[in-house]
């Protein structure tokens, strides 16, 4: 049986190749946190709202705020400044919460303001800095953007969310 025309044309089409070779890419969800410029794995943040009433708990860690409702949920409002051991966060009319989840636990966290999403390339995130303090060991590394441009300190959230719910669950 002679192949149809279809089948020869497929046979005698050049190999796919892509035009360009792509530069893998990471999008990260970016805030500012007191002096700080953050920024996590976008997937990991579902929404951003506005701060509203919270709830203190008793015997919980101090980077535990409390609790605020939202949709219908209860959330656990984190305060990373706490929790990395650079301060206190002040929750005011102009903090933003974003909901942030990794695997099934879900919280809220502060932010003093949403910078917003940005795409990094991979080859241009420097590793943590050596020797630092103790907050670097959840970091996923750096990003120096351009001689003038603030460094953004990229977080491993997953890894930081694990920790800060065994810290939570131990006391």
């Amino acid at each position: 049986m002679e192949p149809t025309p279809l089948q020869r044309a497929l046979r005698s089409a050049p190999e796919r190749t892509h035009a360009g070779q792509t530069r893998p890419e990471q999008e990260f969800f970016c805030f500012r946190l007191g002096e700080l410029r953050l920024g996590i794995p976008s997937e990991s943040v579902l929404e951003v709202f506005r701060a509203g009433s919270l709830t203190p708990l008793p015997r919980t860690p101090a980077f535990v705020l409390g609790v605020t409702g939202h949709r219908g949920q209860v959330l656990p409002v984190l305060d990373l400044l706490r929790f990395l051991g650079k301060g206190e966060s002040k929750v005011g009319a102009r903090t933003r919460f974003f909901v942030g989840s990794s695997g099934t636990f879900v919280t809220a966290v502060v932010a003093d303001s949403v910078i917003g999403l940005r795409r990094i390339l991979t080859s241009d995130i420097l590793p943590p800095p050596l020797g630092g303090d103790a907050s670097a060991e959840h970091m996923l590394g750096v990003f120096q953007p351009g001689a003038r441009g603030e460094a953004l300190a990229l977080l491993d959230f997953g890894r930081l969310l694990q920790l800060a719910r065994k810290r939570a669950v131990v006391r």
